[in-house]
């Protein structure tokens, strides 16, 4: 059987000891700099053995084949969007984003900075089904995060304008962080200012709107 062909679906296996947590953390590390500097098509379980350390059939107790892999770490990014999002809708709650804006741009381009991997995973679109139904989901809970924090910021509630809104301003994000992060290279503060300065004259727009009687 070829290393990376299907086998029967199964739930990966949980690690519950310290050493077999530390052990897929080196794995998911190992995948996620494989992707970002030498791309999907070189990410094979030998190869993931090769940079995490792991032989190879301790990486099969935990993920059948390398799609298991990337499923994992796909899970992994969108849970740190999902803890990024409830982090700042709790600092609107105290009154803590005196600088909504950019504190989020700032926020969302540090997660894609940190995660290459995932940049090039989503990049290159190789997603599975259920990666690519948790992606909209992700994107789904970002939307409705910042709809909340609008709300705070705001004291507007609106069933209406608000989930369109945000919504275009999570696609248009996405699109200029995909864009500058691309590549594994560092992203160019002023195009990250051009993203802060066209969300801020949106958000000063969508502001004026929800005021309208």
């Amino acid at each position: 059987m070829a290393e990376d062909s299907p086998r029967q679906a199964r739930q990966p296996r949980q690690p519950r000891q310290a050493r077999s947590r530390a052990r897929v953390e080196a794995i998911l590390g190992a995948a996620d700099r494989i992707l970002s500097q030498e791309g999907y098509e070189a990410l094979t379980m030998r190869r993931i053995a090769e940079e995490s350390g792991a032989p190879v059939g301790s990486i099969y107790q935990f993920y059948a084949d390398k799609g298991a892999v990337v499923d994992a770490l796909g899970r992994r990014y969108l849970e740190r969007y999902r803890t990024a999002i409830d982090a700042l809708v709790e600092r609107a709650v105290a009154g803590e984003l005196t600088d909504p804006v950019g504190t989020m741009v700032d926020v969302y381009a540090e997660l894609f900075r940190s995660q290459p991997g995932g940049m090039a995973l989503w990049a290159g679109r190789h997603l599975s089904p259920g990666l690519a139904r948790a992606d909209e989901a992700s994107n789904a809970l970002i939307a409705e995060g910042l709809r909340r924090i609008v709300e705070q910021l705001t004291g507007v509630a609106d069933d209406e304008v608000l989930p369109r809104a945000t919504r275009v301003v999570v696609w248009a994000a996405n699109a200029v962080l995909h864009e500058v992060h691309k590549g594994g290279g560092t992203a160019d503060p002023g195009t990250v200012d051009e993203l802060k300065r066209m969300l801020n004259a949106y958000w000063e727009d969508l502001r004026s709107r929800l005021r309208e009687p």
